[in-house]
């Protein structure tokens, strides 16, 4: 039996940045990982966004934070994260989008984004092909963030493991939480697999993205409205080099794009796989695949004749009922905290969210960063 002060649920990236900024400021850590570091949603072939552009307001302290953070992790980590802040552009088609997009919504977005950090510019069509000349007849303008950006973020959660072990953190892979002990409001403890109980000395960080509900549910009769599901993210070889330059959204189409330094594109955006019962395991749907390269074309033309090398869809990403994260105490607990419900954008604000968890587990009190994200909201 151990007694850690600080037990961590989940070897993604955000138990892994969170294990690393406790041990980093001295604490004991234990991290419990069901399978192996980064074999959920941290993991995989390619890169993610490190992106402010378009973020949800609430979340933007967060954006303001990580980019302070990005810059100096690979130094302080003693690895390479693949960070470039390559600027990113939001392209904009149509006058209006909704009630919330559009050429007549760009400069509000830009003026809000940039009351919070988030630098940004809008820019006329002229700007943006020089940005980025290859783009379609289509595109009118754009939302331009010059600090956004792209990490790998296999590699940023390993040298975050790898960091946190030479740190004094224990790392267990392979150790799935069988039970959580609760008692007068805390968690006491928890048990492994193999059988091993491990008591917690201050707090319990319940990290483990798609598997964090079911936990609740199971160990602490708590329900969040927070459920799986399974984005697809394609690797493409175009003919030439990847006709884009900058980390790539899209106002009103399903679509983001990430050239990659060995000259593919990385090609996703909103569209989603299927679970196929029988493996186990999500898989890529054909139509989606086909539906996600035709809307890549659609913005440039050069990816029409790009070849498809890998689609993957075998990932569980957790999402919210209102698209932004749980990062709140279990409910019914005063040591239990919970992150999950990062539908897809919480890779980015991942440092910066285990920084204000480490000084909300170590200081007891919440961050204002974090206040929007309370489960109460619902």
């Amino acid at each position: 039996m151990t007694k850690p002060q600080f037990v961590i649920i989940g070897g993604g990236i955000h138990g892994c940045a969170a294990a690393w900024m406790l041990a980093d400021a001295g604490e004991d850590v234990l991290l419990l990982e069901a399978d192996g570091i980064a074999s959920g949603a941290s993991g995989g072939f390619g890169r993610r966004g490190v992106r402010g552009n378009r973020r949800d307001l609430r979340e933007l302290p967060l954006m303001r934070s990580a980019y302070r953070l990005w810059p100096t992790l690979s130094e302080r980590l003693g690895a390479d994260t693949g960070y470039e802040r390559t600027g990113g552009l939001n392209l904009i088609e149509q006058e209006t989008t909704g009630t919330k997009g559009g050429l007549v919504a760009a400069r509000a977005h830009a003026e809000v984004q940039n009351r919070n950090g988030v630098p940004t510019e809008v820019l006329a069509r002229d700007r943006v092909l020089e940005l980025e000349p290859d783009l379609g007849e289509a595109i009118r303008g754009a939302l331009y963030c010059p600090f956004d950006g792209t990490a790998d973020h296999g590699a940023t959660t390993a040298a975050f493991a790898a960091a946190a072990r030479a740190r004094g953190a224990v790392i267990r892979e392979h150790s799935p939480v069988t039970g959580v002990e609760v008692s007068g409001g805390r968690a006491a403890a928890v048990t492994t697999a193999d059988g091993r109980r491990h008591e917690i000395g201050r707090a319990l960080l319940v990290l483990n993205n798609a598997g964090a509900p079911d936990l609740l549910r199971d160990h602490f009769g708590v329900t969040l409205p927070v459920w799986r599901i399974l984005p697809q993210a394609l690797r493409v070889q175009p003919p030439a080099k990847p006709p884009m330059r900058h980390l790539i959204g899209h106002d009103h189409r399903s679509l983001s794009l990430k050239p990659l330094p060995d000259g593919g594109v990385m090609v996703s955006g909103g569209w989603r796989g299927r679970w196929n019962a029988e493996l186990g395991r999500g898989e890529a749907v054909d139509a989606n695949v086909q539906g996600n390269l035709r809307t890549a074309a659609e913005v440039y033309a050069d990816l029409a004749d790009a070849r498809v090398e890998l689609a993957d869809a075998a990932r569980p990403e957790s999402c919210s009922a209102d698209e932004i994260p749980v990062i709140d105490r279990v409910p019914g607990t005063a040591n239990a905290l919970v992150g999950t419900g990062w539908t897809g954008h919480g890779f980015a604000i991942a440092p910066a969210v285990a920084e204000a968890l480490a000084f909300w587990v170590r200081t007891g009190a919440r961050p204002e960063s974090l206040s929007p994200f309370t489960a109460a909201r619902f």
